[in-house]
């Protein structure tokens, strides 16, 4: 049991996950906050296009 506790193998994955959960997160909380300007700017680059 104390050999298991002492074991770092798969810590560092851990990490990197909860490293991507909080960006992830904080996109999506960007996103909610910024939704009608990205609205906005993909409207006009979808009108340029056409």
């Amino acid at each position: 049991m104390i050999t298991f506790l002492r074991e770092e193998e798969g810590q560092g994955l851990v990490e990197y996950a909860l490293i991507i959960a909080v960006i992830a997160i904080a996109v999506i909380v960007a996103m909610v906050f910024l939704r009608g300007q990205l609205q906005n700017i993909f409207s006009n680059i979808g009108n340029n296009l056409t």
